[in-house]
């Protein structure tokens, strides 16, 4: 089973590469970000009619998340608990159901958090705080559950081409690394890392060269409960994504599963 995550930066203006790329590579489940589309416009006609179910979390022009699934989902949960008064749309979860089991998976686009000394940067790292709460209580299900997306985290020096230059912006400074080790110490692992210590890049920004000069970026990660993790066979980045003539400045992460 392959599972995915894409922060495809608006549906409208990607929508030819989403479907390339499903063609092309047939994933079973895949968790998009930044839709950019409420859910009446998203345009899931398209997507069904390459064999998918499509449930949405839309927002008008702003962020946004969907999972686009081959199977049958058993339950869809949009937003993320514990804070009614948020009404922006970053969160998504599902549950499948196969022979071998049922997977859960949640996709979430976490808050970028800049510029820290506005509102943006508290409000990143109290969704974070309440995503380990969610985390920690879905975890006593005991069941092969992944959260994957867009973190706006960048785990360590090795995930980006400069460390010096990155260190201290929201994405990579010490509140926001604090909570991802929070997460991870709950017992979810870094599907990429588990299977590849590699330079490995998931964004490269549209602003100053940075894709021809290889200036990226690690930010859109699978984290695996045990469950998950004990049946992680591959983890790839399809870089060929960026290259392509209207392309995401992310491109797809895709694990691959023994269920």
């Amino acid at each position: 089973m392959k599972i995915a995550t894409w922060n495809i930066n608006g549906i409208k203006a990607r929508l030819n590469e989403v479907l390339y790329w499903l063609e092309e590579y047939k994933p079973d489940l895949v968790a998009l970000q930044e839709i950019k589309s409420i859910d009446e416009n998203f345009p899931r006609e398209a997507i069904e009619e390459l064999g998918y179910n499509v449930a949405t979390h839309g927002q008008k022009s702003f962020n946004g998340v969907a999972l686009l699934s081959l199977h049958p989902f058993d339950e869809v949960n949009r937003g993320l608990p514990g804070d009614d008064s948020d009404e922006q749309a970053r969160f998504i979860e599902t549950v499948i159901s196969r022979p071998e089991g049922a997977v859960r998976v949640a996709g979430i686009y976490l808050p970028n958090g800049n510029p820290v000394d506005s509102e943006k940067f508290p409000y990143k790292l109290a969704w974070m705080d309440r995503l380990i709460d969610w985390a920690e209580d879905r975890l006593k299900l005991e069941e092969p559950f992944i959260i994957l997306g867009d973190y706006n985290i960048i785990p360590a020096g090795a995930d980006t081409h400069s460390a010096e230059a990155w260190w201290g912006d929201a994405l990579f400074r010490p509140e926001s690394l604090e909570r991802f080790r929070a997460l991870s110490n709950l017992g979810f692992t870094d599907g990429l890392r588990a299977v590849n210590g590699d330079e490995a890049y998931t964004f490269w920004d549209f602003q100053a060269g940075a894709w021809r000069r290889n200036n990226g970026i690690r930010i859109d990660h699978l984290m695996l409960s045990p469950q998950a993790a004990d049946i992680l066979e591959t983890v790839e980045i399809h870089k060929d994504m960026r290259a392509r003539e209207k392309p995401s400045d992310h491109v797809p992460v895709v694990g691959s599963f023994a269920i």
